[in-house]
């Protein structure tokens, strides 16, 4: 049986996270949940395991197959060399390890990596969820025709930087609808009601930092094969959910029934009917990206398309948590059962 760690596990990141493993070959495990001070002593539960979450102790790791970081980036930083020295395999969810020497970015359900992994793989990172939704994207595209070009604005939720930003975001909605002053410690500007390509001067989250993290993933899991698609970042004032619009023109006419079936298939839901559009609503708790296509108006025959737009949506957290459990789940023929390599 396995041993896993799941380093800040009160996070919304780790609580999705528990949901996915939960339902995942990885339940029988045995389960250590370590977060930082103000969450230490909760009750919490992973599938069917009631425990408490925990400090991290010098012993923490020993014996840990994998440990998940899926809380703050200085949580990660302070503990995952401990982690590894312990032997445990580290997949960060935090955004952490993105630059650390040896680090691999994966993405499991595309055919391109960033690198081979071996037991001296220091770290895995699962891929951005909106890099890997769009790569999914684009990856499906070209089944049906070569992409000239390509351009998207991904638009990202509240819960994408954590529960203190959808906090504030509740808490200025509130302050609006009664005519109060509005809290703005985490994004030092009115995010409610409000759609922003970029934050206040004091803002701990930072919309350029979170773009550059989406390229550096999307070309990595592509293998710098998609360097055509030009990607804007959008904060919008919704709690959960992903939305992506985005802009393709194929290199050569095809049958609009062939980009249909390019984009179905595992991982990606094809909604047809005009009554049944993505939304970050719709696509909350769904493993799926949903995805609707709409060839651009005015063409001489409706049945061929040359340049279209997509209009996507995905949960954010559990497109994140999926990606992570299937890096595991490619990890885990590296570590034999009841054995810590």
């Amino acid at each position: 049986m396995y041993k896993i760690a799941i380093a800040g596990a009160s996070s919304l990141l780790g609580k999705e996270l528990k949901d996915v493993l939960s339902d995942s070959p990885l339940a029988e495990a045995n389960f250590v949940l370590v977060d930082e001070e103000d969450a230490q002593g909760q009750l919490d539960q992973v599938g069917d395991e009631i425990t408490f979450i925990q400090a991290v102790a010098a012993d923490t790791f020993e014996g840990t197959d994998f440990t998940f970081f899926c809380g703050s980036e200085a949580l990660t930083r302070k503990h995952w060399r401990q982690a590894a020295d312990s032997g445990s395999t580290v997949i960060d969810l935090s955004g952490a390890l993105d630059l650390e020497s040896g680090v691999v970015i994966r993405a499991p359900w595309l055919g391109g990596e960033s690198g081979p992994i071996d037991l001296l793989t220091p770290a895995v990172v699962p891929a951005n969820p909106a890099a890997l939704a769009l790569a999914l994207l684009m990856e499906r595209l070209k089944q049906a025709a070569p992409v000239r070009f390509a351009a998207a604005t991904v638009i990202l939720p509240a819960s994408e930087f954590g529960k203190a930003a959808m906090d504030e975001l509740h808490q200025q909605t509130v302050s609006l609808l009664s005519f109060q002053s509005m809290p703005r410690a985490i994004y030092d500007t009115q995010v409610a009601y409000n759609l922003l390509g970029g934050l206040g001067e004091n803002s701990t989250v930072n919309l350029a930092a979170a773009e550059a993290r989406i390229r550096l993933h999307f070309e990595a899991i592509t293998a710098g094969r998609e360097r055509g698609l030009a990607i804007q970042v959008i904060h919008a004032p919704v709690f959960h959910g992903q939305t992506f619009a985005i802009a393709v023109e194929l290199e050569r006419p095809v049958e609009r029934v062939a980009v249909e079936d390019a984009l179905g298939g595992d991982h990606l839901d094809l909604l047809l009917e005009d009554t049944d559009s993505p939304s970050n609503l719709a696509a909350t708790g769904q493993n799926d990206i949903l995805v609707r296509l709409r060839p651009e108006s005015g063409t001489r025959n409706p049945n061929l398309v040359s340049r279209l737009w997509l209009w996507a949506a995905s949960d954010n957290l559990r497109l994140h948590a999926q990606n992570a459990l299937a890096c595991a789940m490619e990890l885990r023929r590296l570590r034999p059962q009841k054995m810590v390599q």
